[in-house]
């Protein structure tokens, strides 16, 4: 007849054995849930979920710490996600301390009567003797503590064996869940990796020229933006860049990224003027998971994308006064908060914004900040029209020629004729407008040469033509240091006219084809003024604007007594 202590052996035998099955089984379907291709928290949840079937438990809780052991998530069961931060905060710091600590498992049989961990003197664990026990088992990969798992059930007792064989599978169920957080964060790291190569090139700043940065031109005016840019790249302050639209703020942007000691960084772009404020404000500072409808999991925000490197704001004139105010705080502090969280955010990165417009004006009309103004205007760069560089007319049509013949397999060129026509044409819209005239013309071309005749504005159908009148009647605000050139409808027939060959005045340089008698009429003018600009508008009844483009165009000198 077997003794009691052998007896009492067999059943624990069999206890055991049967607790190993149903152990076997739940780290199976453990697994399964881990491998599957779903977000780390809703994996988590689930494993969750499943425990509930396999050990006695009436809450659990996961924690994971970021590389600085704070936490980072916090996921429960049930799924209310307000009730398990406030579940996990309602721990003693004893009992958490212990558990990162100690990297051991924490076993309390009954809150009620703890002492040494703290739970019998804290509020939220108020209940009665013999209700309540808890473990929380650590999680830890490769020798570090990346978080923790905490379940609460019934009172235990301190020498239970049921007890120890469960603390031997959350302790495993830990470490699965250690190693699954590890992978998706390399995953997740990766796919930031290639995002953000796909936004820049990896290169050496003292191998970069000005051809590779893609900016052609040889005029003076583009030679000293270039200058200006490789002077200023190299040091860590915020660039704003002017000028009309067209003239490639994006482009020049580039070459200060590419000039900077941060070229081997993420460039990021943002047109603050394609979103509005709710979305701007999420795409640059991100947002937390549940932030918002439609917010399914946690997004990095431009800033943090750009991390070490260059944000390129475009159009930074057209955002809001509100959203003024949120910028600034980045600008000065180089901090932020995503949108839903609370966790303050450091970045290092190098502002260059653009704009079109007159920011100086915007400010005394009280639409836009000067506080900001100041901060993005420490060094701005102007940007000259095309029209002041019309040397670069035929270097930049060959380049968007060679441009659309690589794209469409042709071989087409540009006879003198045609660059003659383009170097007349003032061109509003700047780069992009000399851009599509030539991607247009191209198409339509009869012959392997695009010749004066084949330009649309040998038919009246250039878009310059159509729209420059109006253009100019609400001038751009952009400032800059050389003139404006005027509209030539504004100006009087008998005084100046368009060049004979040029089928729209409108659109082409007023010095091109003026008869001898016009210079003349103009040199008359102003020996009658004293050489006064302003007096010589008012004899020939033209803006003192128009007067000054007419001479230059005409290679008139100014005197000066």
């Amino acid at each position: 007849m077997p003794t009691e202590n052998s007896a009492n052996g067999s059943g624990l035998s069999e206890h055991g054995s049967s607790w190993a099955h149903t152990a076997l089984f739940g780290l199976h379907e453990i697994s399964k849930i881990l491998c599957a291709p779903i977000e780390t928290t809703d994996a988590i949840r689930r494993v969750l979920t499943v425990l509930e079937g396999f050990v006695d438990m009436n809450n659990g809780v996961v924690v994971l710490f970021d590389d600085a052991q704070r936490v980072d998530t916090t996921i429960g069961a049930p799924a209310n996600q307000m009730e398990a931060v406030a579940y996990f905060s309602s721990m003693p710091e004893q009992a958490i301390g212990h558990i990162v600590t100690s990297r051991m498992p924490l076993i309390v049989p009954d809150v009620a009567l703890d002492r040494a961990f703290g739970f019998s003197v804290t509020p939220a664990w108020g209940v009665a003797p013999g209700k309540i026990g808890l473990i929380g088992v650590p999680i830890i990969d490769r020798g570090r503590v990346t978080g923790i798992l905490i379940i609460d059930r019934s009172a235990m007792r301190p020498d239970s064996q049921l007890t120890d064989l469960d603390v031997r599978l959350l302790s495993m169920v830990a470490g699965l869940i250690g190693h699954t957080v590890r992978l998706h964060r390399m995953v997740r790291q990766d796919r930031e990796y290639l995002l953000k190569a796909a936004l820049t090139k990896e290169r050496k700043p003292e191998a970069i020229s000005s051809a590779e940065t893609g900016i052609i031109g040889e005029s003076a005016e583009i030679q000293s933006v270039i200058d200006k840019i490789q002077r200023v790249a190299k040091r860590n302050v915020t660039v704003l860049l002017r000028g009309e639209s067209g003239t490639g703020k994006e482009l020049f942007s580039r070459a200060v990224h590419a000039f900077s000691p941060r070229s081997n960084a993420p460039f990021v772009t943002l047109n603050c003027a394609a979103l509005p404020e709710s979305v701007l404000e999420s795409e640059l500072f991100g947002h937390e998971k549940g932030a918002f409808t439609g917010a399914l999991s946690m997004r990095k925000g431009r800033f943090e994308m750009a991390d070490g490197g260059t944000l390129f704001l475009d159009e930074i004139g057209e955002i809001s006064a509100s959203f003024q105010a949120k910028l600034l705080r980045v600008l000065q502090e180089g901090e932020f908060e995503r949108v839903g969280g609370t966790r303050t955010l450091k970045v290092d990165v190098r502002i260059v914004a653009a704009t079109n417009r007159n920011l100086e004006d915007a400010v005394s009309k009280g639409l836009f900040r000067a506080d900001l103004y100041y901060r993005l205007s420490v060094i701005p760069i102007f940007l000259p029209p095309l029209r002041d560089r019309p040397s670069d007319i035929p270097l930049l049509a060959e380049e968007f020629l060679r441009h659309f013949n690589e794209e469409n397999h042709t071989r087409l060129s540009i006879s003198s004729d045609g660059l003659d026509v383009l170097s007349k044409c003032y061109f509003p819209g700047n780069v992009r407008e000399l851009e599509n005239c030539i991607r247009r013309t191209a198409t339509l071309a009869n012959g392997p040469s695009i010749r004066a005749q084949d330009f649309s504005c040998k038919s009246d159908g250039c878009l310059s033509s159509i729209f420059s009148g109006s253009l100019h009647d609400d001038p751009p605000m952009t400032p800059s240091r050389a003139p404006v050139a005027a509209p030539q409808d504004e100006v009087p027939l008998h005084t100046i006219s368009g060049p004979a060959d040029c089928p729209s005045s409108a659109t082409c340089a007023l010095g091109g084809g003026e008869r001898p008698s016009q210079k003349q009429e103009l040199i008359d003018a102003m020996e009658t003024a004293g050489w006064v600009q302003a007096k010589a508008a008012r004899i020939l009844g033209m803006t003192p604007r128009q007067v000054g483009y007419a001479l230059r165009k005409n290679g008139i000198s100014i005197r000066k007594f």
